[in-house]
């Protein structure tokens, strides 16, 4: 069973501590490394990349969203969860917008945060209620005939169901098994989707299943 490297950036000691000590005791986590701040961050980063990261977004010399841009630019194959103490809607979807792969509140229970670094880690995106919430209140708050910030995609009803399997969190191999096709097959339609919608990651892939009404 594959383990996984995971750093933490958070300039709050005790809790950063904490931290550090709760994901040690998870199956799959192997390596634990922390900093406190972005810059910090990318320091560790430059000599060892890790498979997750977990930042804060309030921090001193380097925030979180600027660590996150730094990151998602120079090393994409990083999958990025949010922590917070925020569950602002727009700051959230902007986040999404830029590729971050997950989001959690600071008051979530530790077996949540274990399900989430081992599914940004295998499937590329955590789908929780927060982010639900978020997408949803987006389509609610656009006016109306505004179009979604997509290409004009014609998606196949093999991509649709794909699409919705995905957004369950199925991985390529569970989505291959349940529709009796090849990884390869379920991989290729995935790339497929992206290029027509105009995204570059599963999060634009959920986000226009919400706004094109696929899920809801």
């Amino acid at each position: 069973m594959r383990k996984f490297k995971v750093y933490i950036a958070d300039d709050h000691t005790l809790f950063r501590k904490a931290m550090v000590n709760l994901l040690r005791t998870f199956e799959r986590v192997e390596e634990v490394k922390d900093a406190e701040n972005g810059k910090d961050l990318l320091t560790l980063i430059k000599y060892d990349i890790p498979d997750v990261a977990i930042i804060d977004l309030q921090m001193p010399v380097m925030d979180g969203a600027e660590t996150c841009e730094q990151i998602l630019k120079k090393h994409p194959e990083i999958k990025i969860i949010i922590l917070t103490m925020h569950d602002s809607y727009k700051y959230i979807l902007h986040m999404m917008e830029m590729g971050v792969h997950a989001f959690l509140l600071k008051n979530t229970e530790p077996t949540e945060l274990e399900k989430a670094i081992y599914s940004v880690a295998e499937k590329d995106f955590y789908h929780n209620d927060l982010v639900a919430s978020v997408l949803r209140k987006n389509i609610t708050e656009k006016k109306p005939g505004q179009r979604p910030h997509f290409k004009h995609a014609e998606i196949t009803d093999r991509e649709k169901e794909i699409l919705v399997l995905i957004c369950r969190e199925l991985t390529i191999r569970e989505i291959s098994q349940k529709l009796s096709l090849s990884e390869n097959t379920v991989r290729n339609h995935r790339v497929n989707m992206m290029e027509k919608i105009g995204v570059n990651n599963t999060v634009g892939l959920v986000k226009y299943a919400y706004e094109a009404g696929i899920v809801s």
